[in-house]
């Protein structure tokens, strides 16, 4: 299984009128997570869309179980607990600093070929940086 971490702050943009982050926000902090991870293993997604491949989400789940609030500094731990293929399955757990659960989620996103706009087979250089997690 393949597992990371990273931060963010909760920005005064993204809260609504209670101070709490507004709920269409935690799609984009997964974002956040995924793009970073990408990074961590050494293929920046910045990379991949060079090389002709995207990976639009075909699925988001996701479960609120405590509110973030402006200023808070949140942990987003994705893992990856299977072998990409032509989709991959994000996983997610946001924490706040005193370590409470705040939101979990979970995202499907599939490799497409962008000149024939066709799923594809995960990249085998790709597949190459996640071997020694599996």
């Amino acid at each position: 299984m393949f597992s990371h971490q990273t931060q963010i702050r909760v920005r005064y943009a993204e809260t609504d009128q209670m101070a709490y982050v507004y709920y269409g926000n935690y799609a984009m902090y997964y974002e956040v997570a995924r793009v970073e991870a990408f990074r961590f293993l050494g293929f920046p997604y910045k990379d991949l869309e060079a090389s002709g491949i995207m990976m639009p989400v075909l699925e988001l789940h996701t479960r609120y179980v405590q509110p973030a609030k402006y200023d808070d500094l949140l942990t987003i731990k994705t893992s990856i607990q299977q072998m990409p293929s032509v989709k991959i399955v994000f996983q997610y757990e946001i924490y706040n600093e005193a370590d409470t659960l705040l939101n979990t989620g979970e995202t499907t996103l599939v490799f497409v070929d962008m000149k024939t706009q066709r799923p594809r087979r995960c990249p085998p250089e790709i597949l190459a940086l996640f071997k020694p997690y599996f």
